[in-house]
């Protein structure tokens, strides 16, 4: 009986720790939409996750723009930049933000490329894109 027990409460323990390994191996879900947008090009489904107002930069012009000029800026980039890959290369988090870092080759460049998106309203939004030529 006392081995039953036992064996019950490590089975116990074991399922009320997989919900949260699931959620900490989802944490960075957030970005396989957007990369998989960016590698695409595709400025319209990308700014589904625009914040009203966001920080965009490509090379060294920067903006605080509504998220339909956003959207404009993003997508005369990828018309004259159009990308051929997009890899995400590394991923933080930081209080109620979330950031990832990647490289995208477009236009026969390469760029450096960084994301930050913040928790709000219970969604992610993207709150900044930077674009920087390598």
């Amino acid at each position: 009986m006392k081995r039953l027990f036992k064996t019950l409460l490590a089975v116990s323990l074991m399922l009320a720790l997989i919900p949260s390994a699931r959620a900490q191996g989802g944490e960075y879900s957030v970005f396989e939409p957007i990369s998989k947008y960016i590698a695409a090009g595709d400025a319209a489904s990308l700014s589904s996750w625009f914040a009203d107002n966001l920080e965009i930069s490509i090379g060294y012009q920067a903006n605080t723009s509504s998220k339909s000029q956003a959207r404009q800026i993003l997508k005369s980039f990828f018309e004259q930049n159009s990308p051929r890959s997009f890899i995400i290369t590394s991923k933080g988090a930081q209080d109620n933000m979330k950031y990832a870092f990647g490289q995208m080759s477009a236009g026969g460049e390469v760029y450096l490329v960084t994301i930050r998106v913040y928790y709000k309203n219970d969604s992610f939004k993207i709150g900044q894109i930077k674009i920087d030529p390598q």
